[in-house]
């Protein structure tokens, strides 16, 4: 009996193992995503909306605080707490995946998500992600210069045009500097380091301007001797606002993507564990060897 059950399997058609799909993320790391993503919704209608609005038009500082906030930190907690999988856009069971661990073309499980991250993994050059840095460091440019500001200070209703310009290129920079599952940035860790220094310099200089003019670097802004702040300690408020803000954000990425880049140059086995994160973002398990019968 034995022999012949184990010649049956011996002659039975192989049939395919079934694709495996990975477990889910724990869900105290699906509930920290949401709340960053609340958290920058949050800040966002906060930095629009009374008091912040008003105060913005009177002092130069809090039109800095509000300015950083829609470029550098609502941007990054969007990017980095984005719930893919909760808006529908990414799918919680990845499609097959064929012999080189890439998603099959035409998957009817894909998402917008993880269409989009297919085509960063297949197309991954540099300069696409530079074309995001420019547009970012343009956009920052363009709402820090006297005429956008002193034009903002007049026309308050600009600023939803300032955070809807400045939110969009923000969420194309963070996306090339730190992971959104299923998204994962184009560049080597060199590359983001080098991307996020750039970005929170420009900012920097920026800042440094303002801080280090004699007269009103915006002119909108009315200063009264013996009331309120006066011009120098209103833009050296600006400079350190604009510092701090963007230092928190910018800095921990520089160091993190820095570690990790010299870890990876002492670890010989480096290339195996960043085979093994894409394909656990890419939402399967790895299975090393045969599965015990």
């Amino acid at each position: 009996m034995t022999g012949g059950a184990e010649s049956d399997r011996a002659h039975a058609p192989h049939t395919p193992r079934a694709q495996t799909h990975a477990p889910q993320a724990p869900e105290a790391d699906r509930t920290g995503r949401l709340v960053l993503f609340a958290v920058a919704l949050v800040l966002l209608v906060v930095c629009l909306v009374p008091p912040v609005g008003t105060w913005a038009r009177r002092y130069e500082f809090v039109e800095a605080i509000q300015f950083s906030f829609l470029a550098v930190v609502v941007p990054a907690l969007l990017v980095i707490g984005a719930p893919w999988r909760r808006l529908g856009l990414a799918s919680r069971h990845p499609g097959p995946f064929d012999d080189d661990g890439a998603p099959v073309e035409g998957a009817q499980s894909w998402k917008a998500a993880d269409r989009l991250a297919h085509g960063r993994r297949r197309h991954p050059e540099a300069l696409r992600s530079v074309a995001f840095a420019c547009l970012y460091l343009a956009g920052a440019i363009l709402w820090r210069i006297p005429p956008t500001v002193n034009a903002l200070t007049r026309h308050p209703w600009l600023v939803v045009v300032e955070a809807v310009t400045l939110v969009a290129v923000g969420t194309g920079l963070w996306l090339e500097l730190v992971e959104s599952p299923p998204l994962t940035p184009r560049l080597s860790r060199p590359n983001r380091l080098a991307l996020a220094a750039v970005a929170m310099w420009t900012i920097w200089v920026l800042a440094y301007l303002v801080g280090l003019s004699h007269a009103s670097w915006y002119s909108a802004y009315v200063h009264h001797a013996g009331s309120g702040f006066s011009v120098s300690a209103d833009q050296q408020l600006t400079t350190g606002m604009m510092w701090l803000i963007s230092g928190c954000a910018f800095v921990p990425v520089v160091f993190w993507n820095l570690i990790r880049w010299l870890q990876s140059e002492e670890d010989p086995d480096e290339e195996m564990h960043r085979m093994i994160r894409t394909e656990r973002i890419r939402g399967r398990t790895v299975d090393g060897g045969q599965r015990p019968s």
